[in-house]
């Protein structure tokens, strides 16, 4: 990611990866419902929203060079999310896929990648850099999807 790209953190929770990417310098900017955890830092504008209360887009008509979103899935969010990366810009997501009721919550299909789901996602408008699909022991077991995809020009 460049230097001067800014970073879209969605569902920042406590804001580990707003922080992270602050703190190398660059501009960020976190959505989540409750910003109470974020603690106060240089560089990160803070939006409260609510992202699944069919409300609009908060973030209608900007762009980012980087989007990062982590154990996070409302599917209705995608083409927006998706649009709101800049041509070159980087997707990094992570979350839980189908499998993970076996380790407990989430559990609810509605909160759970399909196979391959996020392949499918970017397929056409954004190359894979990586991607992993599997079983992981730390900080708990758990079945993830994860994926780092530019966006074409």
């Amino acid at each position: 990611m460049p230097p001067e790209a800014t970073l879209l953190d969605l569902a920042t929770g406590s804001g580990r990866n707003a922080l992270f990417f602050s703190a190398r310098g660059h501009r960020v900017t976190a959505v989540d419902i409750d910003l109470s955890r974020l603690p106060a830092a240089e560089n990160v504008e803070r939006i409260e929203a609510d992202l699944e209360n069919g409300t609009p887009w908060p973030l209608a008509g900007r762009r980012f060079g980087a989007a990062t979103v982590t154990n996070y899935l409302h599917r209705p969010l995608m083409p927006d999310l998706l649009a709101a990366i800049e041509p070159g810009g980087v997707l990094l997501y992570e979350t839980f896929m189908a499998g993970n009721e076996r380790f407990g919550k989430p559990s609810n299909p509605a909160f759970l990648l399909k196979d391959g789901e996020l392949l499918d996602l970017v397929r056409g408008k954004f190359s894979v850099i990586a991607y992993e699909a599997r079983l992981i022991s730390a900080p708990t077991m758990a079945m993830v999807q994860r994926i780092a995809a530019r966006r074409s020009p």
